[in-house]
């Protein structure tokens, strides 16, 4: 639910990369018309900002604004570190658990730690943050 919460959060992350990008590419044409993006560059936009987005926030404070809300936090598994790179590469590892008809994601419900594939892989592991007393 968290990612959920997270999508309408990075979407318009997303959107203002393509204006920008769309924008640029207009005024290096000198046309007035809009142009649309190369597919490979629209998917490198797309990725940059997945992985810069959930970077930035999981670098902060270990969740993003979703992960607030179900109370879920990122921690770097012991003797490492919450790092741009195992950020980024835990970002890239979603996605191959996504492209694996969802595989890596479901793999949490047989594994005895709870973990995904692209925890293993980043050398992270996301934990259930307790309620605050009153």
């Amino acid at each position: 639910m968290a990612l959920v919460y997270d999508t309408f959060l990075v979407l318009p992350v997303i959107m203002l990369a393509f204006v920008i990008a769309m924008a640029l590419a207009a005024l290096a044409d000198g046309e007035a018309a809009v142009q649309p993006l190369n597919p490979w560059l629209a998917q490198g936009l797309i990725l940059l900002c997945l992985i810069g987005f959930f970077s930035a926030f999981w670098i902060k404070s270990g969740q993003t604004l979703g992960m607030q809300a179900w109370r879920v936090k990122l921690v770097a598994l012991p003797g490492k570190r919450l790092t741009v790179a195992r950020c980024a590469l835990r970002c890239l590892g979603a996605v191959l658990s996504a492209a694996c008809l969802g595989l890596g994601y479901l793999w949490c419900l047989i594994d005895r730690r709870g973990r995904y594939w692209h925890d293993y892989l980043s050398g992270t592991a996301l934990v259930l943050v307790p309620k605050r007393g009153k």
